[in-house]
């Protein structure tokens, strides 16, 4: 299962880097590329959608919105290079998902163990608000991800991510509420997991702290142990 998993997953993440469906979508993250951040204007962006990573045998599912401008669409890989991963891949390493507390390159040594990590948009959207026409030109590749994977626990970081989780995964009726540390089962077993973002807006304000997020990926351990 692990090795067909791995073979497909590498052909989806071929096509995944060649998508140029969203007009407005390739604009902007070709030209962050060419512009980029000072700190980082001499590193070469990475400038195309961001497929998901790591472990083809996961159980475990994290799912964000999109990459971010200096981020992902700078490094080639989703939450890395950002402070928002650094917080992420912290958090998987204190639980036990990670061999390492940060991700900075896609070469920089980061394996992550019965953890998947991807996002519904793949591409680096505007202020990081995707339009709806290109979340659903976008919802092919996850579905695609999601049928090569065996899942058993999902972790929604923010409100955008739980509703897509519940629409590729669902439907559950009445939809439930996403708030931190929520929970819900879906159908076929498995289980949602909602959790604040771990962008700055949360992580700098005290909305989300350490000890919440540990808290999500070690109620998704239990539940993979279950």
């Amino acid at each position: 299962m692990a090795s067909t998993a791995s073979t497909g997953l590498d052909r989806l993440r071929a096509e995944v880097v060649q998508c140029r469906r969203c007009p407005r979508l390739v604009a902007w993250r070709e030209q962050v590329a060419r512009e980029k951040r000072a700190a980082f204007r001499d590193q070469e962006y990475w400038g195309r959608p961001v497929p998901g990573f790591c472990d083809p045998a996961a159980g475990l599912l994290i799912l964000g919105l999109a990459p971010a401008a200096h981020g992902g669409n700078r490094t080639g890989r989703i939450f890395t290079g950002d402070r928002s991963g650094d917080w992420l891949f912290a958090s998987l390493h204190r639980t036990g998902f990670a061999n390492q507390p940060t991700s900075v390159s896609r070469d920089d040594g980061l394996t992550l163990t019965g953890c998947y990590i991807t996002a519904p948009v793949k591409c680096a959207p505007p202020d990081n608000k995707p339009l709806p026409a290109e979340r659903d030109a976008c919802a092919p590749w996850l579905t695609a991800e999601l049928a090569l994977l065996d899942l058993r626990v999902v972790v929604a970081l923010g409100a955008f991510a739980w509703d897509q989780a519940l629409r590729h995964l669902g439907p559950v009726t009445p939809k439930p509420r996403f708030t931190h540390a929520a929970e819900t089962p879906l159908p076929g077993g498995r289980v949602l997991l909602g959790s604040y973002h771990v962008s700055q807006q949360n992580t700098a304000t005290g909305r989300l702290t350490e000890a919440m997020l540990d808290g999500v990926f070690l109620r998704a351990r239990e539940l993979l142990r279950g």
